[in-house]
């Protein structure tokens, strides 16, 4: 289509009945069930065929790995087939009655949070994955558990809305077992409310990633379960599954009408890792209400919020969260560990000149 020709009134029509698309990452703990629940849910929304699952459940059974044919769907590296754990971060597209989704698996290994960091930072909504098993939960839970680091960063990294699957109903004792269910969400519940997450308007939904339990439709082993209920000031809603979770997610608004950006993601030589100098602590604040505790504080300790003064030791590419999400966040790394993750206040740019000079930049300066 020429670009000059008037557009019809049938066009305008389709862009204004096509679906909203929504950024979904899926975290938690090691071997919770991410990759198998993220699989499973985009094969029953047709996000893959029938014929490939059944290729992978053929693969995965000759390397002795049956129960990992959901899984593969997202998991493509030889090493993670191998291992049986995500490495790398894995985006799949699928529809469902009221958004196009794009479903990022993030890895649950703590050697790769930097990738999960990755996945969680280009996301509207974060569906946490907790096993219900024996065993399974309270190590996820546990002070050095992934489940808890997880949810930290994905509401650090500025992704407020949350949906919890508490997976692998089916190998609870005894199995589909409503006290587990309601141990695990009261838990989860008091741990995320000090993250700053409001357990009121989070959905906790019981299901089994392999056997497909109140993923699409409402499971007939867990009768006593009378479905989520979720309450904020934009408006309530209510179901019974996954799917019906995802559909009740809040589209965020994006910036249309500023000048563009684009994160890159995958680069051949990274850019964005720079190393920087804290030059000043201003304030130390609480987490969740973001008022001042202290002015000027000598240090901050682990768990603490503070808002800090940052100098990239070489020109660096960033914006203000508020005006570009996606350029507003960041991670602070020292010796393989996490030390710090947030969002950008501010950019002083009045150092910008500094940096190399492009030929094509110093024309178009010329001519203002």
């Amino acid at each position: 289509m020429n670009l000059c020709e008037p557009i019809e009134e049938a066009q305008v029509q389709q862009v204004r009945q096509a679906k909203t698309h929504i950024n979904v990452v899926v975290i938690g703990h090691v071997d919770s069930g991410k990759s198998t629940s993220t699989g499973h849910l985009i094969y029953k929304c047709g996000g893959i065929d029938k014929r490939t699952i059944e290729k992978f459940e053929k693969e995965a059974a000759e390397m002795g790995k049956g129960s990992f044919k959901y899984a593969w769907v997202l998991d493509k590296l030889k090493a993670e087939r191998e291992r049986g754990i995500t490495i790398d971060i894995a985006l799949c597209k699928f529809s469902t009655k009221k958004y196009l989704v794009t479903i990022i698996d993030a890895p649950g290994h703590r050697d790769f949070i930097k990738n999960m960091i990755t996945g969680t930072s280009q996301a509207d909504c974060a569906v946490l994955i907790v096993a219900a098993g024996v065993g399974e939960f309270e190590a996820g839970i546990s002070k050095n558990g992934q489940t808890r680091e997880h949810a930290l960063l994905a509401y650090t990294l500025g992704v407020k809305q949350l949906i919890v699957g508490v997976n692998k109903m089916d190998s609870t004792e005894p199995p589909y077992s409503q006290k587990r269910f309601e141990e695990i969400t009261n838990e989860v519940s008091t741990y995320i409310r000090t993250v700053g997450y409001n357990p009121a308007a989070v959905a906790f939904v019981p299901i089994s990633g392999w056997h497909g339990d109140n993923m699409i439709e409402p499971s007939d082993k867990m009768s006593w379960y009378s479905g989520w209920k979720i309450e904020r000031k934009e408006g309530n809603a209510s179901g019974t599954t996954l799917l019906e979770a995802l559909d009740s997610i809040l589209p965020p608004s994006r910036p249309i009408h500023k000048a563009f950006r684009l994160p890159l993601q995958d680069v051949y030589k990274i850019e964005a890792h720079i190393a920087c100098k804290f030059k000043e602590i201003k304030l130390k604040i609480d987490c969740r209400s973001g008022k001042t505790i202290e002015e000027n504080p000598k240090m901050v300790k682990s768990g603490d919020c503070a808002i800090v003064v940052m100098e990239p030791l070489k020109p660096l590419v960033v914006e203000a969260f508020s005006d570009y999400p996606p350029l507003g966040r960041f991670a602070v790394r020292d010796m393989k560990q996490t030390v710090g993750v947030g969002v950008i206040k501010s950019v002083d740019k009045s150092l910008a000149g500094s940096g190399k000079v492009t030929k094509s930049a110093q024309k178009i300066e010329k001519k203002k």
